[in-house]
C-alpha cells in the first residue's frame, strides 16, 4: 500500500508510510489553524484532519463575528490513501512551503460560506512536550504537536456578508499534531467504566517583538498532567525564519493559570497565566476575553459532524448559530476559544485563550460534570 511519500526518505518503520506504527483505531494526522483581528472584528478557525484506522478524513471551517451568527462549514469523505490529497468536496488545503506558507479555499458551497486564504509563517516551528494522558491502564492520549504563529491574507465569505483578510492585521496559529487522542463514536462493549474529567488551557498569544505559549491539562484536583510555558522570537517575515526550528525558544520551569469564571457557566470571564522560569523569576499575564468562538464549529463534541465520524463517501454541510443563544453547559458548547487582550504590567499583546473543563474540577469549585461557576 504505497503513496507518492514512500519516495521520499522518510521511513521510520519497515512499512509503507500508509501503514500507520499504532493499531490504535484512534490514530488521528490534523492540521489546524486560526485567524484573529486584535481588536476582535472576527474570528476564524480550520482544521483538518486524517484518521488511518477509522478510514476518514475530515475537515471545518468557521468564522464569527461581533453581532452576527457563528457559521460552520463540514465536510467528510473515505480517507484516501495518497497523504498528499488534501481535499474533501469544496475544500482544500495546499502546503505551499512546508512549515512556512500555506492556502485554504473553500469553493461555493450550499452552506453560504467559503473563502481563500493564505497563512505566512512570522515563527519558527515550535514543538510542544509530548502529551500522554491515561485512563486507568490505557492510553486515551499519546500525541506530539508543534505550533507555528503566523498572519494571514485573503477574503472570506459568509451569509452575512464578506470580509477582507490583511496581513497587516489578521494574526493566527499553527497547530499539527498526530498521534491518538479519543475522536469518532465512542468504543462499546466490555465492563463499563467511569468517565474521567479534565480541564485544557492552552493560550499563544502574540507581543511585539515574541511570542509567549503555555499548555495545561489538571486532573479533577487540579493537579499537573501537562503544564509547559513557551517563549520564542517573532520575525518580521517568513523569509527571515533561520529554519525549520531555530533553537531560540526559551522552556519554562513551570507555568500556573487561574481563571475566573462567568457565574452559571465554565466561560471563562478573565485568566491570569503564570511564566515561571528556572531562576523562579515570574512573568505574570493577565488575560481579557473580547469575542468567543464555539469550537464545535470546527467539530469538537459536535453530536452530529464530531471528528472522526464515519459520514459516508463524501459528505458535507453547514450551520450557523447565535453564540450568545446556547446554553453554555451543554457538553457540545464547553469547549471554546475566546480572542483576548494581553499585559504582564509593562507589555500588551493579543491572542487567544482556549478552555474545556469537563467533569469535578476543584480549583473552580465544580463539583458535577456539567455544573457551572457559582456567583
Amino acid at each position: 500500500m504505497l503513496n507518492k511519500l514512500d519516495d521520499f526518505p522518510v521511513h521510520q518503520t519497515p512499512e509503507p508510510l500508509a501503514h500507520v506504527a499504532t493499531s490504535d483505531r484512534n490514530a488521528y494526522d490534523r492540521t489546524w489553524f486560526n485567524g484573529y483581528a486584535p481588536d476582535g472584528s472576527y474570528y476564524f478557525g480550520i482544521g483538518m484532519a486524517v484518521y488511518p484506522h477509522r478510514g476518514i478524513m475530515d475537515c471545518a471551517f468557521s468564522t464569527v463575528r461581533p453581532g452576527e451568527r457563528q457559521h460552520c462549514f463540514y465536510g467528510s469523505r473515505r480517507a484516501p490513501i495518497e497523504r498528499t490529497e488534501m481535499d474533501v468536496g469544496p475544500f482544500r488545503m495546499e502546503v505551499i512551503e512546508p512549515m512556512r506558507r500555506t492556502r485554504i479555499i473553500l469553493d461555493d458551497n450550499a452552506s453560504g460560506l467559503s473563502c481563500d486564504l493564505t497563512f505566512s509563517a512570522r515563527t519558527a516551528s515550535i514543538q510542544e512536550a509530548r502529551q500522554t494522558l491515561w485512563s486507568g491502564a490505557r492510553r486515551v492520549m499519546d500525541a506530539t504537536r508543534f505550533d507555528q504563529f503566523g498572519r494571514w491574507s485573503g477574503v472570506v465569505r459568509t451569509p452575512d456578508g464578506e470580509f477582507q483578510v490583511d496581513d497587516q492585521v489578521c494574526l493566527g496559529t499553527k497547530d499539527r499534531s498526530w498521534g491518538v487522542r479519543t475522536v469518532g463514536e465512542r468504543d462499546i462493549g466490555g465492563a463499563p467504566t467511569t468517565p474521567n474529567g479534565i480541564c485544557f488551557v492552552w493560550a499563544p498569544l502574540v507581543w511585539d517583538d515574541h511570542i509567549t505559549h503555555a499548555i495545561f491539562f489538571d486532573g479533577a484536583k487540579g493537579e499537573a498532567l501537562v503544564r509547559e510555558g513557551i517563549v520564542a522570537p517573532l520575525y518580521a517575515s517568513e523569509a527571515l525564519i533561520p529554519g525549520v526550528e531555530d533553537g531560540r525558544d526559551l522552556r519554562m520551569a513551570t507555568a500556573r493559570h487561574r481563571i475566573d469564571y462567568v457565574p452559571g457557566t465554565r466561560l471563562a470571564r478573565s485568566a491570569r497565566i503564570d511564566l515561571v522560569e528556572h531562576s523562579g523569576d515570574t512573568r505574570t499575564i493577565s488575560l481579557d476575553p473580547i469575542l468567543k468562538f464555539q469550537m464545535k464549529g470546527l467539530g469538537y463534541g459536535h453530536p452530529e459532524w464530531g471528528q472522526g465520524m464515519w459520514k459516508g463517501e463524501l459528505a458535507v454541510g453547514g450551520e450557523s448559530f447565535d453564540t450568545l443563544q446556547l446554553d453554555p453547559l451543554a457538553p457540545e458548547h464547553l469547549h471554546t476559544q475566546q480572542v483576548v487582550r494581553a499585559t504582564d504590567g509593562t507589555r500588551t499583546g493579543v491572542g487567544v485563550l482556549e478552555q474545556i473543563c469537563i467533569g469535578p474540577y476543584a480549583p473552580a469549585g465544580f463539583t458535577e460534570f456539567f455544573d457551572g461557576a457559582k456567583a
